[in-house]
């Protein structure tokens, strides 16, 4: 006897609970590879960016008038830019006042950029956790699936007298279909997951190594009155 073992069949001819699990698992393989291509091009833009951003800023450029630039720009300033913008902007803020000391001067232009790198990374670590979710969960959710649909099978063969291979493989193999789409939705997550971290761990390195430098140039300037960073 011919016994179609095809993966439509398997699922259609698989209990609710077994399709439920793999529609649940479908759904997360397809939610994490939308989160995958989308923070694969925001990590692109945020490297290509700072590179962008450190070329121009050590090649001896006026940083005031870069700044002003950065303020009139019409796009959104993020990253690197965003954390300059941030410290030079407080830099000029507080030195105008009267009575400021470097020291405060130098305070509340590291606490600004401060806060605009915690920004930038949480911007950059966000959907990481559903990344990670989907990676650690997914295996377990599969395997409760095929205990389930092994056990049905067990419970529906109980009844019959005779079971042969035919009767035997149909109900195994869909039951098994639960764990391989748990790897399928597990396996890319993972992987994924941890490359982007290691991406946005090397940029907020990146962000706090720019940081240090950057105020170091202030820290020059806070006590030359009227005089901005060059």
């Amino acid at each position: 006897m011919d016994v179609d073992l095809s993966f439509l069949t398997l699922i259609r001819q698989a209990s609710l609970v077994v399709q439920i699990v793999i529609g649940l698992l479908l759904l997360a393989s397809v939610s994490s590879w939308a989160v995958i291509i989308e923070k694969s091009r925001m990590l692109k833009q945020s490297i290509d960016a700072a590179n962008a951003f450190e070329s121009r800023f050590w090649s001896g450029g006026d940083l005031a008038t870069m700044y002003r630039e950065l303020a009139h720009s019409k796009e959104s300033v993020a990253g690197m830019a965003g954390i300059f913008e941030a410290g030079f902007r407080e830099f000029s803020r507080i030195k105008k006042q009267a009575g400021s000391t470097a020291e405060r001067i130098l305070d509340g232009a590291r606490r600004s950029m401060r806060v605009s790198q915690l920004r930038e990374v949480d911007r950059l670590e966000n959907n990481l956790a559903f990344l990670a979710t989907v990676g650690s969960t997914s295996p377990y959710i599969g395997l409760f699936g095929t205990v389930w649909g092994i056990m049905s099978a067990f419970q529906s063969l109980g009844n019959v007298q005779s079971a042969t291979l035919a009767l035997v493989a149909p109900p195994i193999a869909e039951a098994l279909i639960a764990t391989a789409m748990g790897l399928f939705a597990a396996i890319p997550a993972v992987i994924f997951f941890n490359r982007f971290a290691d991406k946005v761990s090397r940029l907020e390195v990146r962000f706090d190594t720019f940081t240090e430098e950057f105020s170091a140039i202030l820290q020059r300037h806070a006590t030359i009155s009227g005089e901005a960073p060059q």
